[in-house]
């Protein structure tokens, strides 16, 4: 059995380079993207959905929803690292990098913090799978997939290696019994006629 590993369309602030605040939507152009990858699972004999609650990765589980007539769960597991105080605030204007601080911000998680429930997300949607019995898309956000590939469980194959930013509605492959090998990486196919540009095979972890 597989996992369908997802990054969540587009917003505004992914482009404008901005700590999301929890309740960032999704752009028009990620509204599309999240259409072109449904279309594209749409046939792929999926089981089950289960997606981060906030706005932007809901409504990409949503349009997946939609074409499957499946149900979806959430789970607050699956957000983003809070960053606290800093959302709203430009990367560029910090002077330092928020994605890979040690310390918590004021108001938010501590990169130890964020690990740790990560792994427990892992753990949940293992659970989930085994419910399903069948492949499960999972909808979640950049850091939380990059914490799966560099802190494990997911291991990657010789010559593959974690990309420097996930692309919005990227899909990446698992194998959901252990050692969870990945399959296909960072996968942007879907985009190729349209909706945010040239499809790719791997692209190069950002926040969001």
């Amino acid at each position: 059995m597989t996992l369908l590993i997802i990054r969540h369309g587009e917003t505004p602030l992914n482009v404008a380079r901005v700590l999301q605040p929890a309740d960032t939507p999704l752009s028009a152009n990620g509204l599309a993207q999240a259409d072109a990858l449904a279309q594209r699972l749409r046939t792929a004999g999926l089981a089950g959905i289960v997606s981060s609650d906030l706005p932007r990765a809901l409504a990409t589980a949503q349009a997946i929803a939609r074409v499957t007539g499946l149900a979806l769960q959430t789970s607050a597991l699956l957000h983003e690292r809070n960053f606290g105080e800093l959302r709203g605030l430009a990367y560029d204007g910090l002077g330092f990098d928020p994605l890979t601080a040690e310390a918590a911000p004021p108001g938010g998680e501590s990169q130890a913090q964020f690990n740790a429930r990560c792994q427990a997300a892992w753990a949940w949607l293992l659970a989930q799978q085994a419910r399903v019995g069948g492949p499960l898309a999972v909808v979640t956000h950049g850091l939380v997939i990059r914490d799966w590939l560099q802190r494990g469980p997911l291991q990657l194959a010789p010559g593959m290696a974690p990309p420097q930013r996930l692309a919005n509605t990227s899909l990446t492959i698992a194998s959901a019994a252990a050692p969870h090998g990945v399959t296909l990486l960072d996968c942007t196919a879907h985009l190729a006629d349209g909706a945010g540009g040239p499809g790719e095979d791997a692209r190069s972890l950002s926040g969001g």
